[in-house]
């Protein structure tokens, strides 16, 4: 692990004897025997997760945001969460939140705006809690901002939390701070791959590359051509047709990353973290030029800098904000345009082979940033890795999709289990969910569903009718009766008149394929309140339906 920037706290961890300004990538001696998987970045601290799933923290502690007694710049080890196997972490200005791999979320830290989800306004919370509300959600996704959280559970339910002073939660500005994780209903049955905070702005990728946006604007961070801050998600146009798949947030600024390795930028300026050769705030989404003979397959923000990494060539830029050495070059200046990390890199499988000093080189496997600070996990050539591609969605990570593979592990849970409630539970719970449903049958040929718009929907009917003919097998005959009565007493009465996003209307094309629609015994539980459903469609809605 290398690393470099700002350690006034003493949070790399390094040692004691490191100068609070690293301008140029040092080596992290705490990584030495460990695994590391992931870093996350605070104000002033910093959170280690290990392979195993242990967690470690260091820096500063005044909120007791690292989890125990310790401060300073060696990590210590959470013993409270010990016996927890954590696989995701996330942190805020002075607080941190924990996921584990039971999908259950840990909070600790500064809780004065209801950051930690945890129904306290406790000044500070130095032992991580059960964040209690979210216990019936399997959690697979958690972001933070400055002082408010992001969630995303299996079944495609959203969750934040926290401070809203700017509308950064989405559910309105009625409530200054929300102490508890609260649904935000106005994103229902859009399949989401990614939800992600800045300091106060938030956002939302759909599987087919939507952006949403809400929150902080006064920069322009929302990429939505004006500086007005939003307090409901807000679909970022310019960016429909762009293919995103990854979206990275600084403290006021935005970095999206498209399927072909595009990088796009907006929001402050100020420090040249746009990377467009100038200090000015950018409201649409504007493609970094100096990258654009380059596959970008990372990138990663900072407060006020960015990060963005060059599989083919190995190597590491940065641009922004450079007074805490935190770009990496040497120099402790600003930088407006992409700029080489100092060192020495190379591509995996790259042209060093017998080459002497092969051994000199560093081999990037993922990039992590936050605060003034930027950390690289790298490996060295003789055991070098390939390097993680952003751009590869993980299903582990987003909204649970209804295919064979899923069928076959609930009908294997049902046997093994003799149909007990919490596996019913746990099927219904997505067989209930319109956005579980529509994001289930994209079209695969060359990433088709791209370009899902009020014409084209994206998904494939061709593989629901196979997968709903496979259901209709007397093997089946548990899981059937589980879906009808997911369709009968949820789904369909949960279905808006106004969908957010034409990709939350695919259900619309979806259940009519199903063979018991069209089976006059299920007419007055089934086809009667989908057609009730139709017509209650509001008007924009019922005249894309009648396109498709």
């Amino acid at each position: 692990m290398l690393c470099w920037g700002c350690w006034s706290f003493g949070q790399s961890g390094i040692g004691s004897n490191l100068q609070a300004i690293t301008p140029e990538p040092q080596v992290y001696e705490f990584i030495r025997d460990r695994n590391i998987q992931e870093v996350a970045c605070g104000g002033n601290h910093c959170v280690f997760l290990l392979e195993t799933g242990e967690v470690y923290t260091c820096g500063l502690n005044t909120k007791g945001q690292l989890g125990h007694r310790r401060e300073g710049s060696k990590p210590e080890q959470i013993g409270a969460l010990a016996d927890q196997h954590i696989v995701r972490i996330a942190c805020g200005e002075s607080h941190t939140v924990a996921l584990s791999d039971q999908g259950q979320l840990f909070s600790w830290g500064a809780g004065n705006d209801g950051q930690l989800g945890i129904t306290t306004t406790e000044d500070s919370v130095t032992v991580p809690r059960l964040i209690k509300k979210l216990n019936q959600q399997m959690i697979l996704q958690v972001s933070c901002g400055n002082w408010h959280c992001l969630a995303l559970a299996a079944d495609g339910q959203f969750f934040t939390w926290g401070r809203n002073n700017y509308g950064q939660l989405g559910l309105g500005k009625e409530c200054p701070s929300q102490t508890s994780p609260q649904r935000v209903t106005s994103l229902d049955g859009i399949p989401l791959a990614q939800v992600t905070a800045g300091g106060a702005h938030s956002f939302a990728l759909s599987l087919s590359g939507a952006v949403f946006g809400w929150g902080r604007n006064d920069s322009g961070q929302l990429g939505l051509s004006d500086k007005q801050d939003r307090e409901f998600p807000c679909h970022v146009k310019l960016l429909r047709t762009q293919q995103v798949v990854y979206i990275s947030c600084g403290e006021e600024h935005t970095a999206v990353l498209t399927k072909s390795g595009g990088v796009f930028t907006f929001g402050a300026g100020s420090c040249g973290q746009l990377g467009h050769d100038s200090m000015n705030d950018e409201i649409n989404p504007r493609r970094v030029l100096e990258l654009m003979g380059s596959e970008v397959s990372q990138i990663a923000c900072g407060r006020q800098h960015t990060i963005a990494f060059v599989p083919s060539s190995g190597l590491v830029y940065a641009f922004g904000c450079g007074t805490k050495g935190q770009l990496g070059p040497g120099q402790t200046c600003n930088v407006k345009c992409p700029s080489p990390v100092k060192g020495q890199w190379a591509a995996h499988n790259g042209q060093l082979s017998g080459r002497a000093d092969a051994f000199k080189y560093h081999i990037v496997k993922h990039i992590f940033c936050g605060g003034d600070r930027t950390f690289v996990l790298c490996s060295n050539y003789e055991n070098s890795l390939p390097a993680d591609d952003f751009r590869t969605i993980n299903p582990l990570h987003y909204t649970c999709l209804i295919n064979d593979e899923t069928i076959d592990i609930w009908k294997q849970k049902l046997l093994e289990r003799n149909n007990s409630n919490s596996v019913n539970s746990e099927i219904v719970q997505i067989l209930s969910s319109a956005a579980c449903w529509n994001g289930s049958f994209l079209e695969k040929k060359i990433d088709e569903h791209f370009k899902t718009s009020p014409k084209i929907p994206g998904i494939d009917l061709n593989s629901t009718r196979v997968l709903f003919e496979k259901l209709m097998n007397s093997q089946h005959s548990i899981l059937l009766d589980q879906i009808l009565k997911s369709f009968e007493s949820f789904l369909i009465p949960q279905l808006s008149s106004s969908p957010p996003d034409v990709e939350a209307m695919r259900i619309y094309l979806i259940l009519p394929e199903f063979p018991p629609f069209q089976d006059s015994k299920h007419y007055i539980t089934l086809t009667l309140p989908l057609a009730m459903a139709i017509l209650r469609l509001d008007t924009n809605p019922s005249k894309v339906l009648g396109k498709r």
